[in-house]
């Protein structure tokens, strides 16, 4: 089978990692890929935003599947074109990836569907937006209603300062995606991440992660694109993936069929876990990063079978998926101010002795080469340093080791992944 993989950061690196295991693979193709990614696939320097060029990557190279990883391209269409020519795509239209696209979108659609999720309302008036905050206590939850790299939520913890966040917002703090905003109530609780793999009817359960969305450690400061994730989560027991999977992943999955945009891919559920039960926070229209990271590391199975069928419209036919009894952590590297204003160009030494420790594998998100061939920091979160071991402690202590082995001191990481599982076992 020849297979086309989209994008270029570390979530891409472990769906090429994970795919390359595959007996099935003929010839694996990654666009624009990364140094690391080709020492997997063949690079073709095409960028996610050249939809056209990708989708004549695919028809002159004759590919029998295409696997889009970031959210970019999704919501842009690139799954429509390449249908449109009849090559299979694990990834959902851009009519279904407004579940990601826009937060009002979806907490509507969430309504329409009984799913269930925090009480909330859409803006675009300030003034409304003031007196809609007389309906919760604080914190609020303050969110961007389009795409913000993960990073357009804020939750304030007075009411002065969710005025001051609703103002910025609607004068673009996060540019046009800010333009309108949602208000939700804040849910208390413990948040998971659960997966489902979907083919437009059939859902199938793929996973459950916890991630860090905070820099720091204890969880807290501002939001990243996620600081580290562990699989499996404590909290997710087989009772609570039985409740969302029933309440809410196959309703969504059955509501968007039903609204004439039948998902293909993986549907990526944020759950509260609260005391009234599990509540949607949000829905990711991809593989989560660094989540991706720590499934395809517990994953027993081919993972191909699954992808194409998600595409085709087969997962009827396939088997649950046989998960690691390992559990597996990642921590990301970082350079140092993100996720604010940070520097690139350092050089990163190291990475080839962490990769060398066994049950040690470190996707890389954000590196190039120099003229030397060495690594060079080229992005915020830079480095997925994961491993799997016996039990989660053994597992972080592999992956803490791998880090102590780099050698790249304008990074940073937290020291505290997995925290919570680990102070109750």
């Amino acid at each position: 089978m020849k297979v086309l993989v989209i994008g270029s950061g570390g979530r891409e690196h472990a769906l090429v990692w994970k795919i390359a295991q595959s007996p099935l693979v003929t010839a694996l193709i990654a666009a624009p890929g990364s140094a690391a990614i080709g020492t997997l696939a063949t690079c073709v320097n095409i960028p996610v935003s050249d939809l056209d060029g990708l989708v004549d990557l695919a028809r002159e190279r004759t590919v029998d599947l295409v696997v889009i990883g970031p959210e970019i391209p999704l919501c842009d269409g690139l799954a429509d074109k390449l249908r449109a020519i009849g090559i299979a795509v694990f990834g959902p239209s851009k009519a279904a990836s407004m579940l990601e696209t826009s937060k009002a979108f979806a907490k509507d659609f969430y309504a329409r569907h009984n799913v269930p999720t925090a009480r909330y309302g859409v803006f675009d008036d300030a003034v409304r937006a003031k007196a809609f905050l007389d309906e919760f206590s604080p914190p609020y939850v303050l969110k961007a209603d389009g795409l913000a790299a993960g990073k357009g939520v804020v939750i304030p913890e007075t009411r002065e300062a969710a005025e001051a966040e609703i103002d910025a917002f609607l004068s673009g703090k996060f540019g046009d995606a800010s333009r309108t905003l949602v208000i939700e109530e804040f849910m208390r609780g413990e948040e998971v991440s659960i997966f489902a793999l979907c083919d437009g009817k059939t859902v199938l359960y793929c996973g459950a992660a916890q991630d860090h969305k905070r820099v720091g450690e204890g969880d807290t400061g501002p939001n990243t694109g996620g600081m580290g994730a562990y699989s499996p989560a404590p909290i997710a027991t087989l009772a609570l993936i039985d409740t969302v999977m029933k309440t809410i992943i196959e309703p969504t999955a059955a509501g968007l069929a039903a609204e004439g945009t039948p998902f293909q891919g993986v549907l990526f559920a944020g759950i509260m876990v609260t005391a009234d039960g599990p509540k949607t926070v949000e829905f990711n229209i991809r593989f989560g990063d660094p989540e991706c990271q720590v499934l395809m590391a517990r994953i027993a199975n081919d993972i191909l079978p699954y992808l194409k069928a998600a595409a085709t419209g087969h997962l009827d036919q396939m088997l649950p998926i046989d998960w690691s009894p390992e559990p597996a952590i990642t921590v990301v590297m970082a350079a140092k101010g993100y996720p604010g204003d940070y520097s690139k160009g350092s050089v990163i030494e190291g990475v080839d002795a962490a990769n060398a420790l066994d049950g040690v594998h470190v996707f890389e998100a954000g590196t190039s080469r120099d003229a030397q061939g060495r690594r060079i920091a080229a992005g915020g979160r830079v480095l997925n340093v994961t491993a799997t071991g016996e039990s989660l402690h053994y597992a972080a202590d592999r992956a803490y080791t791998a880090i102590d082995a780099i050698n790249w001191p304008d990074g940073f990481c937290r020291r505290d992944i997995a925290w919570r599982a680990l102070k109750t076992h």
